[in-house]
């Protein structure tokens, strides 16, 4: 922190200084209102009525106050736009969201086109059957480190795990990949946080957050992934086929038929509540948004899935809501 005397010091040098860079001003305006020359971006400010001074700089020279007199505008350094707080209207978006007595959520969302994302809800839930995708992920990375394909056997197991959810063909994966061992060192490299894998047989009690989640599809649909573009296209494509019965969840927030998802839902022995979980890519007006939604404690899978689908609705629309706000009102100021 400054002393007083520093600081009245500072000033007087600054007051010493002002003609000699208002000069320069004067001439870098007058040049630029000459030449009309005008960058990409760059707002405009309407001179003012009196004494033609532009913003709050003192009155420019008589050859600039012609300029900009005859253009009635000056240039001025481009406003940077405020940035959108995306968790803060993704909170207030599931806030409106009527969760079930007892039962909790959480969302996380991320725009592939902006990278803008979002998260509600830190909490650990099991993961159900969306462990699946993690499962076959470790699985293709495993395969890469090898220098290898997948054989035959693991290709029958991977299409009925994702498009059926076959929890018979997801053990034998596990245990091919080395159970929780396996999932924890491929979800390092992913960079996941906050997912552990299941205890012994127990895949899908496998523990993790929405927005590891969305790390995880991020390997799966973004560009810079441990993955590569045929492991990913692999996974995408059984993600894409899941059978007609399980395509619920994060499709409630796409448009049509514009959607890839995997799904999960366990109904808890030691309480009869409901996990029900969904993970995905949608697409909304031709942009991709990664979705995941988790849940735990309702009393039935119905209830499950409509808490899951409002949830998914309304973190894409904090979205896709706040982008249009954006475009209505740049197109208002133009």
């Amino acid at each position: 922190m400054e002393s007083p005397r520093a600081t009245s010091g500072s000033r007087r040098a600054r007051r010493r200084g002002r003609p000699r860079r208002r000069a320069l001003l004067y001439v870098s305006l007058a040049t630029v209102a000459v030449v009309g020359a005008t960058a990409a971006g760059t707002v405009y400010v309407k001179a003012h009525a009196h004494g033609n001074a532009v913003s709050s700089a003192a009155s420019p020279t008589p050859s600039s106050s012609a300029s900009v007199a005859a253009s009635g505008e000056a240039s001025v350094e481009p406003v940077t736009e405020p940035a959108v707080d995306r968790d803060a209207l993704l909170s207030s978006a599931m806030g409106k969201v009527t969760v079930p007595s007892g039962a909790k959520v959480s969302a996380a969302v991320l725009d592939l086109d902006s990278g803008d994302s979002a998260s509600y809800g830190d909490s650990a839930f099991d993961t159900a059957s969306i462990v699946k995708v993690d499962i076959l992920a470790t699985l293709l990375l495993q395969a890469q480190d090898a220098g290898r394909h997948l054989t035959a056997t693991e290709k029958a197991y991977a299409t009925k795990m994702i498009e059926n959810s076959d929890n018979t063909s997801a053990s034998q994966l596990w245990d091919i990949i080395g159970k929780a061992a396996g999932l924890d060192a491929a979800n390092k490299r992913f960079g996941l946080t906050g997912t552990e894998g299941g205890d012994g047989a127990l895949w899908g009690l496998t523990q993790t957050t929405a927005a590891d989640q969305l790390t995880l599809l991020q390997q799966v649909f973004g560009d810079d992934s441990k993955l590569s573009e045929a492991s990913q296209a692999y996974v995408k494509g059984l993600m894409k086929t899941v059978e007609s019965d399980q395509r619920w969840g994060v499709s409630a927030a796409a448009d049509g038929s514009e959607f890839a998802l995997k799904n999960g839902w366990l109904a808890r022995s030691t309480t009869g509540l409901w996990d029900v979980n969904s993970i995905g890519r949608v697409t909304v007006d031709g942009t991709d948004y990664l979705v995941a939604v988790l849940s735990k404690g309702t009393v039935s899978q119905a209830k499950g899935i409509s808490l899951v689908e409002a949830a998914a609705k309304a973190a894409v629309g904090s979205f896709t809501e706040a982008d249009s706000s954006a475009s209505a009102s740049a197109s208002a100021s133009q």
